[in-house]
């Protein structure tokens, strides 16, 4: 069974989505990492590749997604409490990001969510544990 996740995106400037994602508290891993591509550690097991788009178009067929004009995906994160929930998507707007969504609360959740530089968006959720099971 899989037990770690790697999430590839595409980006136009590899230092600057780097510069954004450091930001935020993540590492670089040099490992993997070059002029193409930069791996930054989410987690032990959560794993973001940064591409530039050339060398992303290596790994499809299909056109690279404007992720500033539509979404393909939304890259959702856990919080360990609201707080943390706002500290991350706070870094995230003063590290350049831009707002995506008005913060939600339902049902023992609280999210938010942003954009990154290259428009990639990103959720972080909180569920509450005395109100969420199985999760």
């Amino acid at each position: 069974m899989a037990t770690k996740i790697f999430v590839n995106l595409p980006v136009k400037d590899l230092e600057r989505a780097k510069e954004f994602y450091v930001g935020l508290g993540y590492a670089v891993n040099p490992q993997f990492s070059d002029e193409n591509a930069a791996c930054l550690v989410i987690s032990d097991e959560i794993f973001v590749m940064l591409l530039v788009e050339p060398f992303f178009k290596n790994f499809t067929r299909k056109d690279i997604a404007d992720a500033t004009a539509s979404t393909e995906a939304i890259v959702a994160l856990s919080a360990d409490s609201r707080a943390e929930v706002d500290e991350l998507v706070d870094r995230a707007l003063a590290a350049g990001g831009r707002p995506t969504m008005d913060p939600m609360e339902m049902d023992g959740m609280y999210g938010r969510s942003f954009q990154d530089p290259d428009g990639h968006q990103w959720e972080v959720i909180w569920m509450d544990p005395s109100a969420v099971q199985g999760c």
